[in-house]
């Protein structure tokens, strides 16, 4: 019974590292641009159950309740979060936030499509708009070379003016993704995600349109992670790793006990 105690204890431990290493992650991101902060979701393991509900203790007469055990707990998922983040402004005309539900549509390296937050965009040697990492931002945007100004509007029409000219000429048209459960989306690092069975298949739209966001021209969206809740929740993920620590000694303290007086 007291091994028993001490996985118990040690399940919790274990728990506990892990919600750390989340916080931890969290806070590392703080100024992380388009970053999601992550939540872990913890189940009970099974119980061992001696007695039933209901299992017959005399004539005419049953248990009130089951007598049963637990044997710990484990991580049963983690979630994004996906509230606003906090507008940043930056006057360059290639950054993009969303006020609203919707992500950037990105085609990464291996083929698949990334999604994300995260505006910073920029021109590469071709003049098409790509992310910090050079990734081809979809659909594509062509900006033609030398030009004077360039205005995104807020559902997305890219315009441009070319030298000489006075009136702007259409670049090209942003569009956005969402998905029925954002939560089922697959983090895969640089602040992007990936479509999963639980997500369910992008849906596209234009900025503005129903079921989308705004896009703000030279701003960005800063992380979502509250700094002070972080830090309450560090401090909770202690106390609670130190006390599933005590039981452990307390549990080795009482079998010490027993094979020195019997």
């Amino acid at each position: 019974m007291s091994s028993a105690a001490m996985h118990v204890a040690k399940t919790g431990l274990n728990a506990q590292q892990t919600k750390m290493q989340i916080i931890a992650n969290n806070l590392a991101n703080v100024n992380t641009t388009g970053f999601k902060s992550d939540r872990p979701n913890f189940e009970s393991l099974l119980y061992q159950v001696t007695q039933s509900a209901g299992g017959q203790t005399a004539d005419g007469s049953m248990l009130t309740s089951a007598s049963s055990v637990g044997t710990g707990v484990k991580l049963l998922n983690t979630q994004k979060l996906y509230s606003q983040g906090g507008l940043i402004a930056t006057d360059n005309s290639l950054d993009l936030a969303i006020d609203g539900a919707g992500f950037f549509q990105v085609l990464m390296p291996d083929g698949r499509m990334g999604y994300t937050r995260n505006g910073t965009f920029s021109r590469n040697g071709e003049g098409t708009l790509t992310s910090p990492s050079g990734y081809v931002l979809q659909p594509q945007i062509q900006i033609p070379e030398g030009v004077q100004e360039i205005n995104i509007s807020s559902d997305g029409i890219v315009s441009v003016l070319l030298p000489g000219e006075a009136i702007p000429q259409e670049a090209g048209q942003l569009a956005l993704a969402n998905f029925i459960n954002p939560r089922g989306l697959q983090a895969v690092g640089e602040t992007f995600v990936v479509e999963t069975p639980a997500s369910g298949a992008p849906i596209e739209g234009l900025p503005r349109s129903a079921g989308f966001g705004k896009l703000n021209q030279g701003f960005l969206e800063g992380s979502n992670v509250n700094v002070v809740q972080q830090l309450v929740e560090m401090i909770e993920t202690q106390r609670a790793y130190e006390v599933s620590s005590k039981s452990i000694s307390g549990v080795d303290e009482m079998m010490r006990f027993l094979s020195n007086n019997l």
